[in-house]
């Protein structure tokens, strides 16, 4: 009965906040609230307007687990959280900012149906990103980068961030944390890996990385945070830099902004690769839509894919959405083998990924 009166008052609530939505006073929403309304109202809140914290949430439990495993260390120092839009950590701030969907799960959903992924969205992700952002916080807190040893170790610091970097995948001098070989990307995010490989207690990396150059690197690490555990930090800044509370702007604006940042730049298949991916039918057989297949399987391609070369899903498919047009325009049918058809157009697709990537055009993701 009390779950019955309960999901009687959510109901009564979001029914309530969804007619403030359409009138010209801002809502007030609650958290329950949130899981009422649809994408298209969610969508028109600001960012300042979310019923949102840290505080109740699943993040709790993982930062918590982040201290437990800063506590085996003996690192006394403990980095402050707050929501924003994106991940990050700011040059000098101390703290690490997450981004707001990982705080309610209606806006996890949210994330996915816009982007076609959640990043950190789960445990173990978001532990990756959170010991990675840990690093930045580290930095700061004890100006590490400053020291000779550290420079040497990864590099200058103050080398320009470039909107796009060239991989190499089999490079030994990295560890392999994230996604996108990313320690290759910038010495501070060489550092960044390296030391959430060392924090990370199921990582071994001692076995893990035994005869890699980037062995040097974790035990470099590993004398370095010996040598500040239990000391205090040179910044005690408690600073926030874009917290939610101040961001005017609505989510619907966010991933539009989001969706450009993600969809550009990416090559084009061009006509010879669908015409090999879809042989025409023999004479006097109709065949089967080329777009038709492409749209069924449209998922499972870009899967398939992102798994393979670790690119944006939401990359991925815009490139896909290009063939299906592409299908369309030359009329494309076929009428071999749907699972050979799969394998060729996944092929394809990652060759083309790839080429983009080794041309140099890699993302910097943060």
């Amino acid at each position: 009965m009390r779950k019955f009166l309960h999901n009687l008052d959510l109901m009564a609530r979001g029914t309530e906040a969804t007619r403030s939505i359409a009138g010209a006073r801002r809502p007030h929403i609650d958290r329950a609230s949130l899981y009422l309304l649809r994408d298209e109202e969610l969508l028109d809140l600001r960012f300042c307007d979310l019923p949102v914290s840290l505080e109740y949430s699943p993040l709790q439990g993982r930062i918590e687990r982040l201290y437990e495993e800063l506590a085996r260390r003996d690192l006394t120092y403990r980095p402050y959280f707050w929501l924003s839009t994106e991940w990050f950590s700011p040059d000098g701030v101390p703290g690490i900012a997450i981004p707001f969907y990982l705080a309610h799960p209606r806006l996890v959903r949210l994330e996915h149906s816009q982007v076609l992924e959640v990043e950190g969205g789960t445990e173990r992700w978001c532990l990756q990103l959170l010991r990675h952002e840990t690093a930045h916080a580290f930095d700061s807190a004890y100006r590490l980068h400053r020291r000779r040893k550290w420079r040497d170790t990864f590099g200058r610091y103050t080398e320009p961030y470039q909107t796009y970097y060239r991989p190499k995948p089999y490079s030994r001098s990295y560890v392999l944390h994230l996604d996108h070989w990313y320690a290759q990307s910038h010495p501070a995010e060489d550092w960044a890996e390296t030391f959430a490989v060392w924090l990370d207690p199921r990582s071994r990396w001692k076995k893990r990385y035994a005869g890699w150059p980037a062995l040097k690197k974790l035990e470099y690490v590993d004398t370095l945070m010996r040598d500040i555990a239990g000391t205090k930090p040179l910044v005690a800044s408690r600073e926030r830099v874009e917290p939610l509370s101040r961001i005017k702007t609505t989510l619907r604006e966010h991933y539009e902004d989001k969706k450009k940042r993600w969809g550009i730049s990416h090559p084009e298949f061009y006509d010879h690769d669908l015409r090999r991916i879809f042989p025409p039918p023999p004479p006097g057989t109709r065949g089967r839509s080329a777009a038709a297949y492409l749209r069924r399987v449209r998922p499972e391609l870009r899967r398939a894919v992102a798994r393979w070369t670790g690119e944006y899903q939401y990359t991925i498919d815009r490139v896909l959405e290009e063939m299906v047009e592409r299908c369309t325009e030359l009329s494309l049918r076929y009428d071999g083998d749907d699972e050979l058809v799969k394998q060729d157009a996944i092929l394809a697709l990652t060759v083309q990924t790839m080429n983009y990537l080794y041309a140099g055009h890699h993302r910097l993701a943060r």
